[in-house]
């Protein structure tokens, strides 16, 4: 997942005639604003709205992945609680 909220960067203003430092100081720029976009970050919320009858059981931990939550049905099916995967 990407982060929504990513603010664009502040471009190097171009020079009249071509410069290399010029064109690596914006490659890595652009370089790391694309590293932000697509690499999932800490991400803050208020609440989380969950359809409990589509979240993966512990049947299905060996296809998920860590930090995937999942619901406990192995208590019986009035007390489901929600765990996430902690190791492989």
């Amino acid at each position: 997942m990407a982060e929504l909220n990513v603010s664009p960067p502040s471009l190097p203003l171009a020079p009249n005639e071509y410069e290399r430092r010029y064109q690596d100081q914006l490659n890595n720029v652009l370089r790391l604003f694309f590293a932000r976009l697509s690499n999932p970050g800490d991400m803050g919320g208020t609440s989380l709205n969950l359809d409990i009858n589509t979240l993966p059981t512990e049947t299905d931990l060996p296809n998920l992945r860590v930090g995937d939550v999942y619901r406990d049905t192995t208590s019986g099916s009035t007390n489901q609680a929600l765990r996430i995967k902690t190791s492989t």
